[in-house]
């Protein structure tokens, strides 16, 4: 794993990281992302101190508050503030232009889409969203996505204690939890307020991080990427409306597809082991009474690197798994979008070259992404998951192209990306009838094993079945 997941990140490894620079990751002298210290990053700037005591005490409310945001492993409280301190207080509002343009363009990117895929419209709204409207928005989905890992996390302290301890020190362990959901909810806030910056759309990571049913743009980032690009910025806008309503197509009408993804990136997290001598090690000299009185020697030490997570091999194997389907997502999205608008956009060929190396260069978006749940999308399969779909679309038609998403069973797996051949010869030779009815043949393949199952129990069972007694006693006579 390239990247160290969220709540162990080494920001000594950063390497856009200069020396003596504290002000954009945790530890130094800005443990907590409050911006402590002078215009050079060092030294303590005493207007600030306000601003700092009275965020420090809002920390601690929230803390005390049960079933509040800041009781559980991490402190959405704190996320949610760092992440919107970091976007500062002139983020504009939409403009009814901008609006109207993000409606016009989803608009006439729907027209295109419905005669590129047999799934119809996904989105019931269409809006344009400010950086703020997307970490308000998106914030329910990252916690399924981080709870988990901050939660393995969470519980290190009893795991590596006696029973007798665990008892003795329950109290105090119970504060380090929650300053643990202090560091989390710094590190999270920290990476949302950055990510916010530069996504372009709801799904721009792949996942379906906003409310089911909901299309959403930030005019003001697509603005800015606009920038540096040849192509008209509306021209942009349009395509990039067609991938997010091309993913709003998939996620709506492929129903066991949402709650798949983002259970593979829960379950994922959940099982990532932990290296308990390395914790033993690092808190044999931690005073608790010192972390009371700081609580950024906490994050310092989870910032280390010590916490590094052991990856065993069903993680890996639950991760091939994963970056696979999320690469058919993003490669069929591709195949879809690049039909849909053909040669209505000039530039798009350009377009979709640009988002495809902002992938291979690890994007803002896949970097975070990488660094808060420890996994990142490969770019290597997206590529080979666009050419098997758009050889499929080719050879069989969209009709039974999409009907490959009837059911996960049917997807290709990681080897079918490395070689179509295979899976591309199952549909349109003797295999081809299943993707006519996929859930009918898949219902009779199970209906057929049920079968196999059941006449093998039975050969067993009169194989087990004991000899009668008269029949004992007639071989003995004979």
């Amino acid at each position: 794993m390239s990247n160290p997941p969220f709540g162990f990140s080494n920001h000594d490894d950063d390497p856009e990281r200069k020396p003596g620079d504290e002000s954009s990751g945790s530890g130094g002298n800005d443990p907590f992302g409050f911006g402590i210290g002078g215009p050079g990053g060092g030294g303590f700037d005493p207007s600030q101190l306000g601003q700092m005591l009275s965020q420090l005490g809002q920390m601690f409310t929230s803390m005390s508050q049960p079933g509040g945001a800041g009781a559980g492993p991490v402190n959405y409280d704190i996320a949610k503030r760092l992440a919107r301190q970091q976007l500062g207080s002139s983020v504009p509002p939409i403009a009814d232009g901008q609006q109207r343009a993000v409606t016009d363009a989803a608009h006439l990117a729907e027209l295109w889409l419905d005669a590129a895929t047999t799934f119809p419209a996904g989105a019931t709204k269409t809006t344009a969203w400010t950086a703020n409207d997307w970490i308000e928005e998106t914030l329910p989905t990252w916690k399924r996505l981080c709870d988990p890992v901050a939660e393995q996390v969470s519980g290190m302290w009893t795991s590596a204690l006696p029973a007798e301890a665990q008892q003795f020190a329950g109290p105090m362990v119970g504060m380090l939890g929650q300053m643990g959901g202090l560091a989390f909810g710094s590190q999270l806030g920290q990476a949302l307020g950055q990510l916010a910056k530069e996504v372009l759309t709801s799904t721009d990571i792949g996942l379906p991080l906003g409310p089911g049913g909901t299309a959403a743009l930030l005019p003001t980032a697509i603005a800015e990427f606009s920038a540096g690009l040849e192509q008209p910025e509306s021209e942009i806008l349009v395509y990039l409306a067609a991938r997010e309503a091309a993913h709003q197509r998939l996620f709506s009408h492929v129903a066991w597809l949402r709650p798949q993804v983002l259970g593979a990136v829960e379950d994922y997290a959940r099982g990532i082991k932990m290296d308990f001598s390395a914790i033993e090690q690092a808190a044999a000299g931690l005073d608790p009474m010192a972390l009371a009185q700081d609580p950024s020697k906490l994050e310092e030490l989870l910032s280390q690197g010590t916490f590094e997570p052991q990856t065993t091999p069903e993680q890996k194997a639950a991760l091939e798994r994963l970056e696979t389907l999320l690469a058919l997502i993003e490669g069929w999205v591709e195949t879809v979008v690049t039909d849909a608008v053909g040669d209505r956009l000039p530039g798009a060929g350009a377009l979709a070259e640009t988002l495809r190396r902002r992938r291979a260069t690890g994007g803002p978006a896949e970097q975070t992404f990488a660094t808060l749940v420890g996994l990142e999308l490969r770019p290597r399969k997206v590529r080979e998951a666009a050419a098997l779909w758009r050889r499929l679309t080719s050879d069989a038609g969209a009709e039974k192209r999409d009907g490959v998403w009837a059911h996960p069973d049917l997807l290709p797996d990681s080897a079918d990306l490395d070689s179509p051949a295979g899976f591309i010869d199952s549909v349109l030779g003797g295999g081809a009838a299943v993707f006519d009815d996929p859930l009918a043949q898949l219902a009779e393949t199970e209906a057929r094993e049920r079968a196999e199952k059941a006449e093998k129990e039975g050969k067993a069972d009169l194989e087990k079945k004991p000899e009668e007694p008269g029949d004992a006693e007639g071989d003995a006579k004979s």
